[in-house]
């Protein structure tokens, strides 16, 4: 597979700081055992072209070897890279609208489109994070995040177009990827960088409060004390003389021992000693024991060689870090810093810059947009007789009249509307004369000509296409043949400020010039045209206008906000000694072991519907959970997500990926159980105050039940709800799916999964793999265990002593084997259960109807029927 084709590179964690809400409602809970939890995690304020082993490589190679000293490298090499994904993306954008605007019928065809813009829009974020984020030309990480942001979107608009066209969460593109000649690998989606990076003061600042107060309130988990047990004097000096009998009693036997030995030799020579020894036997004894050995070995060696030039075992030094990769990490340190120093002369030069530019060139400004309203006033004048009436402040002044335009160019406008008023009245005659009634046939026509288009299918219109079409526009403008020969530092470039900062002092400048120029226009009237304005009727507008103000306000007092005399600092601090608010693990959504399905397009054209991977699960996590509370654009125009269900047996690792969600984006987590909020916060008002404290912002939106509040939920707040579940089946279904908008079906690794989470789990936990310990044997057998079991089992058998012994004893299988022996797996009935249940969702339901030939309208119309046909029983009794 390619897996040791080089040095393995150090995990690199890319997270960011947001809060989870782990929490649950007792409406959701109609039976006792069942074990669910609701999150709410509310935010705070790649390879297309080379894969990131070679830019790694390329990173720390020098044309004479290695780096002597950590140097930045040629930003040729990023720049490069840029050019080429801004190029493929460009492409892709030509080509999208081509395809996506002709209505199809054919569903595996519009499947085949939808899959390969997303895995190439896969392919040119990978290679656009990557760009972001060792990049250090400061305006050119403006642009380069926008068209970042603008694909992220559009990823997400493409997974909900196939989600709604195969009406299921997981996909599997195994042909797609053939025909493109990529790897499963390749199709992974990384969390950008810069979600932790850009925030990093804010996160360290808040989890020293947190240490802090947990420290002083005594719930310190990182200095946790166990309790040690009292023993009895009688009893502990037994003990003693136990282990000292004990110790006492392994020197006699080893004394014995050798006793023993050293009698058998003096037999044995006394017997050997009578026979005439031959010289020549023995040589030749000793040379067929030694050329045994010597063949053995070197026949392992050669069996060695072998398996590591098929890729089936890896190479000596497969584990340890090379050189390069050391290097590669002293120059991104160096990079980082080379960024942020970049980033602060960038914001000092846009102040500078602007207030140089307002010394210099604010007085010509004021005095060219003065004439040219002027000469508008005049021209208005001479072609219409009276004088134009001036734009308000809300509508935006002079700007919008002039707008990238010259007064002949806005006259011409003025002219050409008058022309076209008047040829619309007389069409708009005419056509009231010309229409004829429509008969009934020419009706019913319509109405299916309007059914037939309705069943072709077609793209719904995309909110990010416009801004990566803009970011393509600007970099072929500004950056495609841009000159930087001169900029080898690459800073930032003083006369793209001066054209950005022109435009905004000339807008504030007009603000000024547009209420000097509303009053000489006054004046202009009051002495040409003796107009006068009435002040009667605009005094009277305002006072309606003022009134309405008034019921707004009487309407607002009725929602009162219970901690108004309360802090955000002194509720942060009483959410966490009651336990709401806890302290997040640090767990890398990486962390989450697994390998893809390598046969998920086969079973499904057999119609199996297969179990879904663990890491289609991760890409899950990261498209509805990470993404959009990670970036606030995404946020606001993605399709949004308020609530995921994660439901799986337990050991699956769900609260991990909970954890997880808070690393990488730098989240705050509520605890919001019900087992966690027994007996806090009572009384009637006492859950609406303890609402009231986790959602200081805006308490308008808090009522008693989730639903209410998921309704009340606005792009803007970017808050997810996530539960967890090992026996969803034991609750009701309709409120789990009125409240869950997301149900993801976690399921036990399968044995590619589990073969790589036993080699990685024995490494991480000290263990060393050698041949005498069959991982593939340690996979098959452990079928229908979790994650869980296998940590569990590990850490059982690794002790200190075990791993210290490794080097004379290395491990087998059959020491994990008998650990797990004594576990229970997780057995097909169990799965069973949850692909049953899974089955009876709404998605579930759509994708049981679409297999077995039947359509969602059918089974709607279907539905309509029964509720109809129930409402007509119900009146007639």
């Amino acid at each position: 597979m390619g897996q040791y084709s080089g040095a393995s590179q150090p995990q690199q964690s890319h997270h960011h700081p947001k809060a989870l809400v782990e929490g649950h409602t007792q409406p959701l809970l109609p039976r006792q055992g069942v074990d669910k939890r609701v999150i709410l995690v509310c935010s705070l304020a790649s390879s297309l072209f080379n894969p990131l082993t070679q830019l790694t490589g390329m990173r720390a190679e020098s044309p004479a070897g290695a780096f002597h000293r950590a140097q930045p490298p040629r930003p040729q090499m990023y720049n490069k890279m840029w050019h080429q994904t801004q190029e493929a993306l460009g492409a892709l954008l030509d080509k999208e609208p081509q395809k996506m605007v002709e209505p199809q019928r054919n569903q595996v065809f519009i499947f085949q489109t939808l899959a390969t813009f997303y895995i190439k829009y896969v392919q040119i974020f990978r290679n656009l994070e990557n760009v972001y984020d060792q990049i250090v030309h400061p305006q050119k990480r403006i642009l380069i995040r926008k068209v970042l942001d603008g694909v992220m979107g559009r990823i997400l608009e493409l997974k909900n177009e196939m989600v709604e066209l195969e009406l299921t969460e997981f996909h599997y593109f195994d042909d797609i990827l053939q025909d493109l000649k990529l790897a499963p690998q390749q199709l992974d989606i990384p969390i950008p960088k810069y979600f932790l990076k850009e925030k990093l003061e804010v996160i360290k600042g808040r989890e020293k409060i947190l240490a802090q107060i947990l420290a002083d309130s005594g719930i310190d988990t990182s200095e946790m004390k166990f309790p040690v047990k009292s023993m009895p004097f009688d009893q502990a000096v037994k003990l003693i003389q136990i282990a000292e009998r004990a110790r006492q009693g392994r020197l006699r036997a080893l004394f014995m021992k050798q006793i023993y030995l050293q009698e058998y030799r003096a037999k044995q020579s006394k017997t050997l000693g009578k026979k005439v020894t031959d010289a020549w036997a023995a040589a030749l004894c000793i040379q067929k024991v030694w050329r045994r050995f010597h063949q053995c070995k070197k026949t392992e060696k050669l069996r060695e060689e072998e398996m590591i030039f098929l890729g089936m075992n890896p190479p000596p030094l497969f584990n340890e870090v090379s050189a390069t990769v050391i290097q590669a990490e002293k120059v991104d340190r160096l990079r980082n810093e080379v960024q942020m120093k970049h980033e602060e002369d960038y914001r000092e030069a846009l102040v500078t810059i602007k207030n140089d530019l307002k010394l210099i060139e604010g007085l010509d400004i004021k005095e060219n947009l003065q004439d040219q309203i002027r000469h508008w006033f005049i021209e208005c004048r001479n072609l219409t007789g009276t004088f134009p009436d001036y734009p308000d402040i809300e509508e935006g002044g002079s700007a919008i009249i002039f707008s990238n335009k010259t007064v002949q160019q806005v006259i011409e406008d003025i002219i050409a509307n008058q022309e076209e008023e008047e040829k619309n009245e007389k069409k708009k005659k005419k056509k009231k004369e010309k229409q004829p009634k429509k008969t009934k046939r020419q009706k019913k026509g319509t109405k299916e000509k309007n059914k037939e288009e309705d069943e072709k299918w077609k793209m719904s219109p995309s909110l990010f296409l416009p801004a990566m079409k803009e970011g393509c526009n600007a970099y072929k403008e500004i950056w495609m043949n841009k000159d930087e020969s001169w900029n080898f530092s690459q800073d930032f470039d003083p006369e793209l400020i001066k054209e950005e900062k022109r435009k905004e002092l000339e807008s504030e400048i007009r603000v000024q010039v547009d209420e000097l120029m509303r009053q000489e226009l006054k004046n202009l009237k009051l002495a040409v045209d003796r107009e006068r304005e009435h002040p009667a009727k605009v005094g009277k507008k305002k006072k309606k206008k003022g009134k309405k103000g008034k019921k707004k306000e009487k309407k607002t007092k009725k929602d009162k906000d219970l901690t108004a005399d309360r802090t955000i600092e002194s509720l942060y601090k009483e959410l966490v000694e009651e336990g709401l608010l806890i302290q997040a693990l640090k767990v890398n959504l990486s962390d989450y072991i697994g390998e893809y399905s390598y046969l998920g397009t086969t079973l499904r054209q057999v119609s199996i519907e297969p179990m879904p991977s663990l890491l289609d699960v991760r890409q899950l996590i990261t498209l509805y959970g990470i993404w959009p509370l990670g970036s606030a654009a995404v946020h606001e125009k993605a399709p949004l997500v308020k609530s995921l269900l994660l439901a799986g047996p337990s050991g699956v690792g769900k609260k991990m990926l909970v954890h997880a969600i808070c690393t990488e984006t730098g989240a705050n987590l509520f605890n919001l159980s019900s087992s966690n909020i027994a007996g806090k916060y009572p009384g009637k008002n006492g859950l609406q105050m303890m609402l009231h404290a986790v959602f200081k912002n805006e308490p308008k939106r808090l009522k008693r039940h989730l639903l209410q509040i998921l309704k009340l939920l606005k792009p803007d707040d970017r808050i997810l709800i996530v539960g967890t579940t090992r026996r969803p089946f034991d609750a009701e279904l309709q409120p789990f799916c009125r409240v869950y908008q997301k149900i993801i079906l976690v399921p036990r690794p399968d044995y590619a999964s589990r073969y790589v989470l036993w080699k990685q789990i024995i490494e991480r936990n000290g263990g060393v793999l050698t041949s005498a310990l069959n991982v593939s044997c340690l996979a098959k057998v452990t079928d229908g265990f979790t994650q869980g079991h296998i940590v569990k089992v590990v850490k059982a058998v690794l002790t200190d002593q075990r791993i210290r012994r490794q080097i004379h004893k290395p491990l087998t299988a059959v020491e994990f084997i008998t650990a797990i022996t004594s576990m229970d797996p997780v057995y097909k009935e169990e799965e069973e259960s949850f692909k049953n249940w899974y089955a009876k969702t709404p998605l579930g339901k759509k994708r049981a109807l679409a297999i077995t030939g039947g359509s969602t309208e059918k089974a709607k119309d279907k539905g309509k029927r029964k509720e109809k046909k129930e409402k007509r029983a119900k009146k007639k009794k």
